[in-house]
């Protein structure tokens, strides 16, 4: 594998016909340390844990969804608007291009869980979920209903802290991430880029007060043995996703 891209806060590139539209918001990002080949075979092929100071990470990241929208058309106010939480691992791949990888995606709307799965063969699943703020204290709580596992859920409560003038080098490695690795084209197609871009994110200190959860197992990973290694909030940011390009870099039609 090459040397990986730098990374950087800001968007590498601008997407100016984006595939997708929507924004992200109120987002909670629990991460827990892990040593690279604990997640290495749970990575697609093509790609190996992308790592900082050694060490890689599995991130719990439960946000909503608002307004999903195709092209340049408006955003759907009800189908596009939905609660979400994904467990993801950190990828790099051989053209050096960070990015995630998603080992689970609950959401709220069967029909865009349907789309995902069939349109871009992510794993989305349909689950009950709810999204709630009281105050500075946000919770997120979500029970799995198909395919399964049934009944995997999480409860997840954060409560917000001071703004984060100038976020540290693992801050900004943890969230800063411009695109995903996965076989849209399903296998054996090779491994695929969609990339994203949206605006720097603006991040909070959070207290993790509740996480009670079975997603990370659900999702083929060891269950977190300690303490979350880095717990952050932001209110959230407007997303354009690009086109995937296979591995030679190459958007599809």
């Amino acid at each position: 594998m090459p040397k990986p891209t730098p990374v950087t806060p800001d968007a590498p590139d601008r997407i100016r016909t984006p595939l997708l539209t929507q924004e992200w918001l109120d987002l909670a990002f629990i991460h827990w340390a892990v040593e690279p080949d604990v997640v290495a075979g749970l990575l697609p092929g093509g790609t190996v844990p992308d790592t900082h100071d050694g060490v890689t990470y599995v991130g719990l990241v439960a946000f909503r969804m608002h307004r999903v929208g195709w092209l340049r058309l408006p955003g759907v106010p009800y189908l596009g608007t939905f609660p979400e939480t994904n467990v993801r691992l950190y990828s790099v791949d051989a053209h050096g291009r960070r990015g995630v990888v998603f080992r689970s995606m609950d959401a709220a709307r069967l029909i865009p869980v349907v789309m995902g799965r069939v349109g871009f063969r992510l794993p989305y699943l349909w689950s009950r979920m709810t999204v709630r703020a009281d105050g500075d204290t946000v919770t997120y709580t979500s029970s799995r209903r198909w395919p399964g596992p049934r009944g995997a859920y999480s409860r997840i409560a954060v409560r917000t802290g001071e703004l984060i003038e100038e976020p540290t080098e693992l801050e900004h490695f943890l969230t800063a991430r411009w695109g995903m690795h996965n076989a849209f084209f399903g296998e054996p197609e090779p491994l695929a880029y969609l990339p994203n871009h949206h605006p720097r994110w603006p991040l909070y200190r959070a207290e993790l007060i509740t996480c009670e959860e079975n997603l990370i197992t659900a999702a083929g990973l060891p269950a977190p043995s300690s303490a979350p290694v880095s717990v952050l909030y932001s209110p959230g940011v407007p997303v354009r996703l690009g086109r995937p390009a296979r591995p030679a870099g190459i958007p599809t039609p």
